[in-house]
């Protein structure tokens, strides 16, 4: 069938949305109408050729209806509504054991641009397109997932919000909940309070944290994180933000999560701990960067990598609707919706740091 999407070329300054053919769900796939998307940092380097082959169709925080299921399909039927997360095989040790997000072919199922066969479900006449990306490509009107790659919500529920819980809400909100596993009257300061960072803040405060710290340079957001479960907010640039963050408790933090590519921010993540804490974090420092050793060591500290949350959508993300519908994480708050027509705005309000979470409608 033919189909809108955003498509991903070299030297663009952001995606442009295009008229492709799209096949038909194979064994293991839906067809899924879009009704939303997302817009992720990880969408901005991976359109730049940096993750992933080009040309591309990108977008991993989808939802949409199924409308067509392939052979074998069991959890689905059409007209049944979703919300899209990563790709993973389902075989693995860590995909068993509900970590789909250390996958043993995360990497290329995610990054790819392609089936694990090396087909793409796109074309451009003659031109394949890649597709795929987080099992998804959700920036078109309709989309090829593997079924793992869909996560099953009520009918009922607003559609158009759902996407990001499946990429940026699970990944800050996991990670507290999940990875580093912040409990009642536990301390944490967070690096960055975009929409990864401030589903942290929300989950901390889940999670009955006694000191929740938001750092970031936007004045704005810190008065947001703030609003979302903060106890303390200051400014990154704040010449003495160590023997803050340390005097917060006395003794340092429990925990930090980092969600910055700053070489700076990830020492100071370690620097800020109490004896025996653990500094998380979503992304690699820009340029060289190793640890202090020692203090880890003398400290019995940990530096603790994070994809996804660690977190099974199938299980997780109805969580988080659970506990926005009881009105304890208003993660909505964090959301700004575009038109799809207007998806190279919304790419240069996320690169200028003007929208924290914005929503691409596919109609009007």
């Amino acid at each position: 069938m033919k189909i809108d999407a955003a498509v991903s070329r070299p030297g663009m300054p952001a995606p442009a949305i295009e008229q492709l053919e799209l096949q038909d769900p194979r064994p293991g796939e839906l067809r899924v109408r879009i009704v939303a998307a997302g817009i992720c940092h990880t969408d901005l380097h991976a359109h730049s050729g940096r993750l992933s082959p080009l040309p591309i169709v990108l977008g991993h925080e989808g939802a949409g209806i199924v409308e067509a299921v392939g052979e074998g399909v069991a959890e689905f039927v059409v007209g049944d509504h979703v919300v899209m997360s990563g790709s993973s095989c389902g075989a693995c040790i860590n995909c068993r054991e509900n970590m789909p997000s250390y996958c043993d072919q995360a990497m290329p199922r995610n990054f790819g641009g392609q089936r694990m066969d090396g087909t793409t479900a796109l074309c451009c006449g003659d031109q394949p397109i890649h597709s795929h990306f987080f099992g998804q490509s959700s920036f078109a009107s309709h989309a090829i997932v593997p079924e793992r790659t869909a996560v099953k919500v009520a009918a009922d529920l607003p559609l158009e919000m759902l996407g990001p819980l499946g990429c940026g809400v699970i990944t800050g909100a996991g990670a507290v909940l999940k990875s580093l596993k912040v409990g009642t009257g536990d301390s944490i300061v967070v690096f960055g309070v975009g929409g990864v960072g401030l589903s942290a803040v929300m989950a901390a405060r889940l999670a009955g944290a006694a000191h929740i710290v938001a750092v970031d340079l936007a004045d704005g957001r810190l008065d947001l994180a703030r609003e979302l479960g903060a106890t303390a907010a200051f400014r990154a640039d704040d010449p003495d933000l160590a023997a803050q963050l340390r005097a917060v408790t006395g003794r340092g933090l429990d925990y930090s999560f980092n969600t910055t590519t700053a070489p700076a921010v990830f020492s100071m993540a370690l620097e800020c701990l109490a004896m025996r804490g653990t500094a998380g974090f979503v992304t690699a420092p820009r340029g060289d960067w190793a640890p202090a050793m020692f203090p880890m060591l003398a400290g019995g500290r940990m530096l603790r990598g994070i994809l996804g949350g660690d977190a099974a959508p199938k299980l997780f993300i109805p969580m988080l609707i659970d506990y926005w519908q009881q009105g304890r994480f208003p993660f909505d708050r964090l959301l700004s919706f575009y038109p799809f027509a207007d998806i190279g705005r919304a790419f240069a309000d996320v690169a200028a740091g003007t929208v924290i979470k914005p929503v691409l409608r596919m109609t009007a």
